[in-house]
């Protein structure tokens, strides 16, 4: 437990004093912002359109998460690829293996330091909306459920971004991987929008269901619609230990 806060506390530091995590801080709010005005705008020009979008919530506030989600995906590994892969590079990596710390102690403080920058950006984000819902009523049980849903998809990625660290050490080869992975869970959900049902054996086999299972991005979907399901939860949970399980396995096998 020692060795595990003690990584966090020198990633965190890490993070934190870097100008990379601040500009991307800042250019995430700005373009969350610059969005949230834009549809507003449009609220205000075709006040109308609300009756078919589904309110100021599900339209604004959802359409700001989505997008938010689609920055993340440039964000996180930009992150990520310095978390192990840099230190390997810059030659200090051999130190922190060859230290009694257990591998696990230092894949878990790596994702908690670098889970708190990108929590930093989550909080900003959240303030958006909350500052909106002093100008007009939101249905704060979507709203809530969003915020768990971008949170929880945050950690994935990290918790990706990180696996993809420990698999090389040219940082950004490590955000080449975790940019692909995440982009390819985007792409697997918009196929799985497909109306395609083949008949296998008799059966009629739904793969699209399937691959909305697998790609978190279906399970953040229905979050950011205001339905939080115990599933959709554990899925979360096991995908981040998942990932996290193999970055510990590939880096105990190094140690061998």
């Amino acid at each position: 437990m020692t060795g595990l806060a003690g990584v966090w506390r020198l990633e965190t530091r890490r993070l934190f004093v870097s100008p990379l995590s601040w500009m991307l801080a800042a250019m995430t709010q700005l373009m969350g912002g610059l969005l949230l005005v834009m549809t507003l705008t449009d609220i205000q020009n075709n006040p109308q359109s609300l009756a078919e979008t589904g309110g100021v919530t599900v339209y604004a506030v959802g359409g700001l998460m989505r997008f938010i989600t689609l920055v993340l995906v440039l964000v996180v590994p930009l992150l990520t690829m310095r978390c192990i892969a840099e230190e390997r590079k810059q030659g200090t990596w051999s130190a922190l293996m060859a230290s009694p710390v257990t591998s696990s102690a230092l894949v878990l403080g790596k994702f908690a330091g670098v889970m708190g920058p990108l929590t930093l950006i989550w909080a900003l984000v959240a303030a958006m909306p909350l500052v909106l819902a002093t100008a007009t009523p939101l249905d704060m049980g979507i709203l809530a459920a969003g915020l768990i849903g971008l949170w929880l998809i945050t950690a994935c990625f990290a918790a990706l971004g990180l696996l993809a660290s420990t698999l090389t050490r040219e940082p950004s080869l490590a955000a080449a991987i975790s940019l692909t992975a995440i982009l390819l869970a985007w792409l697997a959900y918009a196929v799985s929008s497909v109306d395609w049902q083949p008949t296998v054996l008799g059966a009629t086999l739904d793969p699209a269901a399937v691959i909305r299972g697998i790609s978190p991005i279906g399970h953040l979907d229905r979050l950011l619609r205001g339905l939080i399901a115990l599933s959709d939860l554990v899925y979360f949970a096991a995908f981040v230990a998942a990932c996290l399980a193999l970055a510990v396995l590939r880096l105990d096998a190094e140690r061998r």
